[in-house]
């Protein structure tokens, strides 16, 4: 009698490249045997990690604190971690938690079920780090997280030097996949069911560089448009030193290219930005959005910001303050500066009092909350179409669902009981009635327009559904199914 298969547990920790390279771990795992734990115990807990933020560090070491304990309860649970704190801290790792049985780097995810079954066999820990990219990760197997959507890399790697960053040190310098590597993969995903897609890299806009074609992210992002059955393309995250205008036409003549950027700030002070290495300037930055919107006045931007980078002045902070309220961020990801061992910034001087930092960074709160309230609020009215996610309904109260929109808000929307609810995948059509700092609501009203549209996602249950209420129309080209509902009167 065989016994049962071992399962697994990923835990990302980080940005969206973390959890594509998690994707990949997940669907290695599962072509060597594995299965996903669910809501049970998992025999391997596989930690995929940042180094960016001195957070990380601290969450890592309190999960390997709890399942140290596990552990001691079941001496067969493995314990392994991978990405850019573990190419950073190797040899801590093991000596901190010497309880881990694995450790492996960026550049060599593709090992992890050898080197599992390697300190199994060997009863004792297996570090391996390698310093060159052994296997682009788009190449291996994959278990994505989405039926409908699914993430892209079309380069690992930054050739930038910014000196509060040590991703370039951990993830080596730019690699890019040839345009038809990556348009190929695009072609599979949608064929999967996939509707929208989103373009990782370090720095997507120098896509191109390896291979000597400066214009290349531009033609990767009109080629996604003649790709039928593909409804969204998102990318991130650009620089703004790099940003040309040839993808901003690009973004606003390709139909499926949605009217969002997210495009990094990290301070208004010409000054800071210097001190960062970042090779642009505040009036740079703020043409970009100039032109972004005049060819997509509808385009949402979100942005990062640092607050409390070594030396940064209260005039210094003054002048992000100024370019926030310039620049209308639909959202602001802001962060207090962390020092982070082997960057250059965390050897300058004038490093921060805590106290400083953190009255700035409450500061800036409240304007890019306020900021993105009012863009918000401008959106009352509008009629948006929303792809459904996947978190299900906001509560239970309201009943509503949530999804995207083009420009990537989150929207929260009521749903016409009588009909066919729709499901993660779909395209919703409804009318924004309300606004919050960072999501927006729509309630159906007597003037609300409302439709649902089946992709590739939602075509199984769909056409059986849709058939029954009688105001269904049919492609046989595309496979969709629409419900053209119209307004809906008050409750």
């Amino acid at each position: 009698m065989s016994s049962s298969p071992r399962t697994y547990e990923v835990r990302t920790f980080g940005c969206a490249m973390n959890v594509h390279d998690s994707q990949r771990l997940s669907g290695m795992l599962e072509a060597a045997g594995y299965v996903e734990a669910g809501d049970s115990d998992a025999d391997i807990v596989v930690f995929n990690t940042c180094a960016v933020r001195e957070n990380a560090d601290n969450r890592l070491y309190g999960n390997l604190g709890i399942l140290n304990e596990k552990k001691k309860e079941n001496p067969n649970l493995q314990i392994a971690v991978g990405g850019c704190l573990a190419q950073k801290d190797r040899d801590t790792i093991v000596a901190k938690a010497p309880w881990v049985d694995v450790v492996f780097g960026t550049h060599n995810i593709a090992s992890l079920p050898t080197l599992l079954d390697r300190a199994r066999h060997n009863h004792e820990a297996q570090v391996e780090i390698v310093e060159a990219l052994e296997t682009f990760p788009s190449s291996l197997p994959t278990r994505r997280d989405s039926t409908f959507s699914g993430l892209v890399s079309i380069s690992v790697g930054c050739n930038n030097t910014c000196t509060f960053c040590i991703v370039p040190s951990l993830r080596g310098k730019e690699r890019d996949r040839a345009p038809e590597e990556v348009l190929s993969e695009i072609r599979t995903l949608v064929a999967d069911g996939v509707v929208e897609v989103t373009l990782l890299g370090q720095n997507v806009n120098t896509y191109g560089v390896e291979f000597g074609d400066r214009g290349a992210f531009a033609k990767l992002l009109r080629a996604c448009g003649d790709i039928q059955g593909l409804e969204r393309v998102r990318f991130t995250s650009p620089h703004p030193a790099a940003f040309t205008d040839d993808v901003i036409e690009a973004m606003a003549e390709t139909h499926n290219v949605m009217p969002q950027l997210h495009m990094p700030l990290q301070s208004g002070s010409d000054k800071v930005l210097k001190d960062m290495r970042r090779s642009y300037r505040s009036d740079k930055y703020l043409g970009i959005l100039d032109r972004v919107r005049a060819a997509m006045p509808d385009a949402a931007i979100s942005t990062d910001i640092i607050v409390g980078f070594p030396g940064e002045t209260e005039q210094d902070f003054a002048e992000t303050l100024r370019v926030v309220e310039q620049a209308r961020f639909a959202i602001a990801y802001t962060f207090q500066y962390s020092k982070r061992p082997g960057t250059p910034a965390a050897d300058l001087p004038d490093q921060l009092p805590k106290q400083v930092v953190q009255e700035r960074y409450e500061r800036l709160m409240r304007l890019v909350n306020q900021v993105a309230l009012e863009e918000n609020q401008k959106q009352i009215g509008k009629t948006v179409e929303v792809l459904v996610g996947a978190e299900g309904r906001k509560d239970g109260q309201t009943a509503r669902l949530s999804g995207r929109a083009r420009d990537n808000r989150l929207v929260h929307f009521e749903v016409d009981a009588s009909l066919p609810e729709p499901r993660p995948g779909d395209l919703v059509t409804c009318t924004i009635s309300s606004a919050a700092p960072y999501h927006l609501i729509a309630d159906l009203s007597p003037e609300a327009k409302y439709s649902v549209r089946a992709t590739a996602a939602g075509d199984a249950w769909d056409f059986q559904q849709a058939e029954s209420c009688g105001t269904d129309s049919h492609s046989a080209s595309t496979g969709t199914v629409t419900l053209n509902i119209g307004s809906k009167p008050n409750r």
